[in-house]
């Protein structure tokens, strides 16, 4: 057991080398990073408590995949597979953990360990056979595959929502939207095989223009529930929604830019903390939405007809 985190432990070593900094450089961006975000994250907003437990519980749902634990079974004992589990689940909440224990979030800080390790113990994709169904096509693959990983956060949102007009509170049905823009944000973590890129046929600029626009489009879908209903029972907050819209269209816009713009590998260091200082400052998109954009059509290029 102490091998399989020595052995993770040079792994994340060697992708920070890889990337162009030294581990010890590597890990101070990301503690400064991590501190930075956390703190803008509290002080904007009240119901920053109830969000800041969805960013653990997303790279933790990450560790449930069906192949990677079925392999891990099959390397330890059942008691070892356990602890590693478990383990492995309890440093990743750990930071989260102390900025919450910090801020004097008690009840979500319990809930987040309670939930990491009954995800640790839990297979949840081992105990379902039923395909679940989606409302897309087969074609924008992200949203077909991610939805079926993310299914739950979606009732949870719309029931949000409706208690947000119960409580008369606009700030929860914002975080129900939150919720959405989040799951829909994970859908591009992963790079898909060079084949389905190629079969697109398109040139990398229009090839990415549909890109978007299916994901501004499936997302716009998901969010209409969420939309329609606190435009017809905040109407005083009509221009406050919109805004809070299309500030999820651009990070998805930007997301999927960055996507491509590491492709065929997956975002590195760089794109990640690029997109993390834009929530800090979304100013700096104006910068960095170009960037990206030049980036993707450079590593497109290799693989799709140019105009």
């Amino acid at each position: 057991m102490k091998e399989y985190f020595n052995l993770q432990y040079h792994l994340l070593n060697r992708k920070i080398v890889e990337i162009g900094f030294s581990p010890r450089v590597g890990y101070s961006l990301a503690i400064i990073a991590f501190y930075g975000i956390s703190v803008v994250l509290f002080s904007s907003t009240e119901f920053a408590a109830y969000i800041y437990p969805f960013i653990p519980f997303s790279i933790v749902s990450k560790l449930s995949g069906k192949r990677r634990n079925d392999f891990l079974k099959t390397i330890f004992s059942v008691t070892n597979y356990q602890k590693i589990r478990v383990l492995e689940n309890l440093m990743i909440v750990l930071p989260f953990l102390v900025f919450m224990l910090y801020e004097q979030s008690f009840l979500m800080a319990i809930i987040l360990v309670s939930i990491s390790v009954l995800m640790s113990i839990i297979n949840f994709e081992n105990s379902f056979n039923y395909t679940i169904p989606t409302p897309f096509s087969k074609k924008p693959f992200e949203f077909t595959a991610g939805f079926r990983k993310t299914f739950y956060i979606f009732p949870l949102a719309y029931f949000l929502t409706f208690k947000s007009i119960h409580v008369e509170n606009f700030n929860l049905g914002i975080f129900s939207l939150l919720l959405i823009t989040g799951a829909v944000l994970s859908y591009y973590s992963k790079p898909e095989n060079e084949f389905f890129v190629w079969s697109f046929s398109l040139s990398p600029k229009y090839f990415l223009l549909n890109k978007i626009k299916i994901g501004l489009l499936n997302f716009s879908l998901l969010s209409l529930p969420v939309m329609i209903s606190l435009i017809i029972f905040f109407p005083n907050e009509s221009k406050s929604l919109v805004v809070f819209l299309l500030l999820s269209y651009i990070y998805i816009l930007t997301v999927i830019l960055a996507k491509y713009s590491a492709y065929p590998n997956e975002m590195n260091l760089l794109e990640t903390m690029l997109i993390g200082f834009s929530l800090l400052f979304p100013p700096i998109l104006l910068a960095i939405i170009p960037f990206f954009y030049t980036k993707s059509i450079n590593q497109l290029n290799p693989i799709l007809e140019n105009d």
